[in-house]
C-alpha cells in the first residue's frame, strides 16, 4: 500500500511511501485485538480494593441472643456477615488483574489495529518536523493543516524521542504523542486519526 507524504500544511509533497503489507495490509484479527485491549486495561487496574472480613472486625463474640426459643437461627457473634455492622462475606481482596499474552498474539493485534486504521483512511504520513524549541502554537497549526485538530483523539507517532517536538504537542488536548516503540493496540484503536512521521514508518516491526 502506497500513501502520499504530506508537508506540515497538509499538502502533498509529491512523494509517496510504501507501507509494508505485512504490517498495514493484513486482515484484521478482531479476537487478537480484543485480547490485547483486555490485557492492557487489566494491567491498568490498581487492584487495591479491600473490605473487612469477619476475623478483622473488632466486635464482641459474646452470645447476643439465646440459643433456643427465638424461632431463628443460632447466633453467637456480632462479627457475623448476617448481622448489621458485621464483616463482609467473600469481599474483595487486593490482587493483580494483569495476565500474560503471547508475544505473537500481541504482535498480531498491533498489526491488525494498524491495518484497520490504514484501510479506513484514518492514517496519514507527514514529513519529519523539527523544532529548535518547544512551539505548541506551531504544532497546533500543523495539526490543523493535516485536518486532525478537531478530531476527538489524534495519535502522533514519532520515530524517536524528540524533546522539542514532544513538548510542542504534549499540551494539546486531543493530541497523544508517542514513539514508535511505545505504540500499542489500545492506543491505535482509541485514536480517531493517526499521524506517522515519515521516518517512523520504517521502524514498525
Amino acid at each position: 500500500m502506497r500513501i502520499d507524504v504530506l508537508n506540515s500544511n497538509g499538502q502533498s509533497t509529491g512523494r509517496s511511501i510504501e507501507l509494508p503489507d505485512a504490517i498495514f495490509g493484513i486482515e484484521p484479527n478482531e479476537h487478537a485485538m480484543y485480547l490485547a485491549v483486555k490485557q492492557f486495561n487489566a494491567a491498568q487496574r490498581q487492584g487495591t480494593h479491600k473490605s473487612k472480613e469477619k476475623w478483622e472486625i473488632a466486635r464482641t463474640t459474646k452470645k447476643f441472643k439465646r440459643q433456643k426459643g427465638t424461632g431463628g437461627a443460632r447466633a453467637g457473634s456480632l462479627k457475623s456477615p448476617t448481622v448489621k455492622g458485621g464483616g463482609r462475606a467473600f469481599g474483595p481482596r487486593p490482587r493483580d488483574y494483569d495476565f500474560s499474552l503471547n508475544k505473537k498474539v500481541r504482535k498480531l493485534a498491533r498489526y491488525s489495529a494498524l491495518s484497520l486504521k490504514a484501510q479506513n483512511g484514518k492514517l496519514k504520513v507527514v514529513e519529519d518536523i523539527n523544532y529548535d524549541a518547544p512551539k505548541t502554537k506551531s504544532f497546533a497549526g500543523v495539526m490543523k493543516g493535516l485536518g486532525v485538530s478537531d478530531v476527538k483523539n489524534a495519535l502522533i507517532v514519532l520515530p524517536d524521542y524528540n524533546e522539542n517536538v514532544y513538548l510542542s504537542g504534549r499540551n494539546i488536548e486531543n493530541a497523544r504523542m508517542m514513539n514508535v516503540k511505545d505504540v500499542n493496540t489500545f492506543e491505535v484503536l482509541h485514536a480517531t486519526d493517526m499521524v506517522l512521521f515519515e521516518s517512523a514508518v520504517a521502524k514498525f516491526v
